[in-house]
């Protein structure tokens, strides 16, 4: 069956899950779309996401308000901290992003973003495919929303059942 109506979601409107790490609103889901999700993320001052690397996922950033700190490249080394320094066999290094500038991760490719200013960030994101992101983002905010410093055993765990490979740690105020 071809559907005969698109999907218009006005400005304001979508399934918002927030807690003090994070805002996402759902704006398309895998109810509406074959090849991706889409969110428009609220980044706070102080979040990062930690690096990570998906073997499936696709990813864009499309940053509208603010700036982050973002990762997209193979480091020459991995380590196990501080994303923010690492570079490429060609010499990349980590970027900050303003408005406008966007980023497409492939799969099998190290990225992260970072709120490293005083004001909010927000940013467009879309994964693809559905419904791995819209999942993964309404366990992870559970997870964020009990207060205190992260649960990383339990962001790991998560993060493991949903495609991600964690090579730093998520880190928010």
């Amino acid at each position: 069956m071809t559907a005969t109506e698109g999907l218009l979601v006005p400005p304001g409107h979508g399934r918002v899950v927030e807690t003090p790490a994070q805002r996402v609103t759902f704006k398309v889901t895998g109810t509406h779309s074959r090849t991706a999700s889409t969110f428009e993320v609220e980044v706070p001052p102080g979040f990062d996401v930690g690096a990570h690397v998906h073997t499936r996922s696709e990813e864009l950033f499309y940053v509208l308000e603010g700036e982050l700190d973002v990762l997209a490249f193979e480091p020459r080394l991995r380590t196990p901290d501080n994303w923010q320094r690492w570079q490429s066999s060609s010499g990349t290094r980590v970027v900050r992003a303003t408005p406008g500038t966007v980023i497409v991760v492939p799969p099998g490719c190290p990225h992260a973003f970072a709120n490293p200013t005083d004001t909010p960030a927000k940013m467009f994101f879309q994964a693809s495919p559905p419904p791995d992101h819209e999942r993964y983002f309404e366990e992870l905010l559970e997870i964020l929303g009990g207060g205190g410093p992260p649960d990383h055993t339990a962001i790991e765990e998560l993060r493991a059942r949903y495609d991600i490979e964690q090579l730093t740690p998520l880190k928010h105020r």
